[in-house]
């Protein structure tokens, strides 16, 4: 039986137009259904319930992008304001409650007021990374089949512009499905040539446009599509309901985050990815909180100083991000000396997802900081986190290496292949107990079978994460490789993971990866690659043989670890995954698809040039 009381508590403290009476619905396993006769509203939630209980001048969202040299504050009311008129500029076109809006935009105020606006009139929302490649961009409509699009001129890296526009103008040439409109904001920074008769320019349309009213949608209605890819290419669609969302989300603001409405939270990620969706965007405004939208890097925007001063500047109580940008920044600024220019005395926390954090970078942080480091483990599909130090229930002691205990509310257990439950300390699949509790994912966008077959097939009765680790006696779970990237070496299975911390560890190496490769005596072999702190000048030689030594002396001979090389730079993708999957294909010579959601592509020259160094792909 489901413990249901935290969810009933929890469900209490949003606003219902229509309270629910039933808490779960478990008819129709996996499609668990959440406070199934409730009714209400997220953007309700987001700004008109703050701004009527005299929260109206309150900071709600600070845009700050440094590639700009621009900054822009909204309080609640200004917010509101925004997103009502936006609101009734896609009820102008047509677009009602379960009408689709697809979003392609860079990191601006408007691409933030355009998902709440949907959430307003019970549109369902779809955002697009904004400079996905067009064929990639028209996937994602002809699957989602937007009434509108709404999008930007372009967006701006540092040194460089990427025109949206044409971008956009090729995907809707090549996807079946034709939106109605298609919304573009021209930014000063280059302006694109409009349509006639499809496009409407965003200043134009939200100049007569009218004040709307939240639309009131069912707890289960559909707040957004987030597509993440599949390991067919074919994206899937991870369908994310509104009450449930609302209600977990806020939730974990205050029990996970340990932040109070009125402070300042900054999740450093982008709107496209599903941090950005819940933290950036819904999780902070639920809680009544201010956010910070960062148009910017973690180094070159100017330095590697650029998160030291925006927590000093907005007194941020809370910083979240990937571990790939602290491992930039150290690499950048090994000693942190840029640290000592800024006041980040208001600072209570570190936060850390979306790549497994090695001790060495958390312990550095730690070390620079001053202040608890968390690493955190969840999903795209779970929006919002599985395993957790819970700071604002009680701050239990960190291990390095582990993602926390299992968040309450979610019942993590280690399986092996057969689906039987492993004992402490023994690696397997890291698998979730139905029912999954509120604000994770319904199913997939007209792939209900798909959702079934890809999740919930393989462990009967359980999600499976798709990754792979341990939990130890005290009930700490460690995130060691997503399952494909454990490696068996001669019979044993070993993780990256394992692997990377040791490399990690090494003084000179800012990060690291570990890859299988095929071997045809002993089944596979890891393989590292490993990237050095700036500033290094020892003999590359030297380095790689300790890193080797190092391995052989902590993981032990079985690892028969002996191929590591020097690269410069780690393929990843936008929200900063290892692309480990790809690196492994190239080594085994096995066709492979340049990643729809890679930062840089010539990176993959650079890596494959040291592959063949080492001789591979060899046999193929």
């Amino acid at each position: 039986m489901v413990d249901t009381a935290i969810w009933e508590r929890a469900a209490a403290e949003i606003h219902w137009f229509r309270s629910p009476e039933t808490l779960l619905d478990s008819d129709n396993p996996p499609f668990y259904r959440w406070f199934p006769d409730g009714q209400t509203n997220a953007c309700y939630n987001a700004l008109d319930i703050h701004v009527n209980q005299g929260r109206a001048d309150q900071p709600a969202l600070i845009y700050d992008s440094p590639v700009t040299g621009s900054k822009r504050q909204y309080s609640y009311g200004q917010l509101l304001d925004e997103v009502s008129r936006f609101a009734g500029v896609l009820a102008g076109e047509g677009v009602s409650s379960g009408d689709r809006v697809l979003i392609y935009m860079p990191m601006v105020p408007e691409a933030v007021i355009t998902m709440l606006a949907c959430a307003r009139l019970g549109a369902i929302h779809s955002v697009v990374f904004g400079g996905f490649a067009s064929n990639e961009l028209a996937v994602r409509i002809d699957d989602a089949s937007p009434k509108v699009i709404v999008s930007a001129s372009c967006g701006i890296e540092p040194g460089r512009l990427v025109p949206y526009k044409p971008l956009l103008d090729a995907a809707v040439d090549l996807a079946i499905h034709k939106p109605h409109r298609c919304i573009i904001l021209q930014r000063e920074q280059l302006a694109a040539s409009l349509l006639p008769g499809r496009d409407l320019d965003w200043v134009t349309a939200m100049a007569a446009a009218p004040l709307t009213d939240c639309a009131i949608v069912a707890s289960n209605h559909p707040l957004y599509i987030l597509y993440t890819s599949g390991t067919t290419g074919q994206p899937k669609g991870v369908v994310r309901d509104t009450g449930g969302s609302i209600v977990a989300l806020k939730w974990s603001m205050t029990n996970i985050y340990g932040v109070e409405p009125g402070e300042v939270y900054w999740a450093a990620s982008d709107v496209g990815w599903v941090v950005g969706h819940s933290y950036i965007v819904y999780a902070p405004l639920f809680n009544g909180n201010t956010t910070v939208l960062y148009e910017g890097k973690p180094v070159g925007t100017p330095d590697a100083g650029a998160f030291w001063r925006v927590i000093e500047e907005y007194d941020v109580k809370v910083l979240f991000t990937a571990p790939t940008a602290f491992r930039a920044i150290k690499r950048q600024d090994p000693a942190g000396e840029l640290i000592g220019n800024y006041d980040l005395s208001g600072l209570r926390a570190l936060f850390l997802a979306g790549e497994r954090c090695d001790p060495d970078t958390l312990a550095w942080a730690t070390d620079k900081l001053h202040v608890p480091v968390i690493d955190h483990w969840w999903q795209t599909e779970s929006g919002w986190p599985i395993c957790a130090n819970c700071l604002g229930i009680e701050l239990l002691p960190i291990i390095p290496g582990s993602t926390g205990p299992a968040v309450p509310g979610y019942d993590v257990q280690v399986l092996d292949e057969g689906g039987h439950r492993l004992e402490a300390g023994q690696m397997g699949a890291l698998a979730i107990k139905q029912p999954l509790p509120p604000g994770t994912f319904t199913t997939l966008w007209n792939a209900d079978d798909r959702f079934r077959e890809a999740y919930f097939t393989h462990f009967p009765g359980y999600y499976e994460s798709g990754d792979a680790g341990y939990i130890d006696e005290n009930g700490y779970v460690f995130v060691m490789a997503r399952t494909d990237d454990v490696i068996n070496v001669a019979g044993h299975r070993l993780s990256t993971g394992a692997l990377e911390e040791v490399l990690a560890a090494h003084p000179d190496v800012a990060e690291c990866a570990v890859i299988g490769v095929e071997d045809a005596l002993k089944g596979h072999l890891p393989l590292g690659l490993i990237v050095l702190n700036a500033g290094v000048d020892r003999d590359v030689a030297d380095i790689v043989g300790e890193a080797v030594a190092a391995v052989r002396e902590q993981v032990g001979p079985v690892a028969a670890f002996k191929l590591c090389a020097v690269v410069e730079r780690l393929p990843k993708t936008r929200s900063g995954k290892i692309l480990r999957g790809t690196m492994r294909n190239i080594a085994d010579g096995k066709p492979w698809k340049m990643p729809a959601t890679i930062d840089d592509p010539v990176i993959l020259d650079e890596v494959s040039a040291v592959l063949a160094d080492l001789g591979y792909p060899v046999g193929h």
